[in-house]
């Protein structure tokens, strides 16, 4: 059974929609006049299995985090299904949890109860958090007085002490310093070797080292599947091919 699956999935936006001024709002009621829907994604099918690692690449406005935001179950498709098996845990937005006023621990605490553990496992996992992060001589420091790579660090620890099945991680690694951002690839091979799954969207050859497939987006619609190898080649080449003409 697969872990991740999307069955002709579409999801649509309209622009505009909240900057529009109230005579516009009015004009559009009463002449009845829509929008274009902007496609985020268009019909879009694939599927992960068990311990697999895919990469999502594609360039900006390609649907990349709205694909994302779908398996985390943020938002819905407007068209088609997206099944996930298992419990996932998403590297999205880092600190978009964290609380300016409270210290480093009581945010511990509470991103970790917002994806979902219980205060025992907090408690089992805060010394793994703390240790993992590099930054327990201010754990008991108010949070705006952390730099934000020290944000960065602290959420990072919470996320993957989670222990999840699968791992959504959308352009988040440069966290921290070159020794940091070595510790977050040594834990997301350790997670893969563990046999979980790794959902990864970045622009960078990051994804060779640590994705078997890809999938290219473009303007919502799926160009190529296949070897990350491949895909990252074809893609690379569009880009080159784009910029010299």
């Amino acid at each position: 059974m697969s872990v991740i699956e999307f069955h002709n999935v579409s999801k649509t936006f309209t622009r505009h929609a909240g900057q529009m001024l109230l005579r516009n709002h009015l004009t559009s009621f009463f002449t009845r006049q829509k929008d274009d829907p902007f496609f985020a994604l268009k019909r879009v099918s694939f599927s992960v299995e068990p311990g697999e690692s895919l990469a999502v690449i594609g360039s900006n406005g390609a649907g990349k985090s709205t694909l994302l935001g779908l398996v985390a179950g943020i938002s819905s498709p407007d068209e088609g299904t997206v099944v996930v098996n298992g419990p996932v845990t998403a590297l999205l937005e880092l600190g978009s949890g964290f609380h300016p006023d409270l210290t480093g621990r009581e945010n511990v605490r509470l991103n970790a109860a917002l994806l979902g553990l219980s205060r025992k496992q907090t408690a089992k996992a805060f010394e793994s958090i703390v240790e993992f992060s590099g930054i327990r001589e201010f754990i008991d420091e108010p949070l705006r007085t952390y730099s934000t790579g020290m944000v960065m660090r602290l959420a990072f620890s919470v996320a993957v002490n989670r222990d999840p099945e699968i791992l959504l991680v959308d352009e988040i690694l440069a966290v921290g310093d070159a020794a940091f951002q070595a510790k977050c690839i040594e834990r997301i091979h350790a997670f893969r070797n563990a046999g979980k799954t790794l959902l990864f969207v970045s622009h960078s050859n990051m994804v060779r080292q640590l994705c078997d497939r890809a999938i290219w987006l473009d303007r919502g619609e799926l160009i190529l599947s296949g070897t990350v190898g491949d895909v990252v080649e074809a893609y690379a080449g569009r880009q080159t091919a784009g910029a010299t003409a």
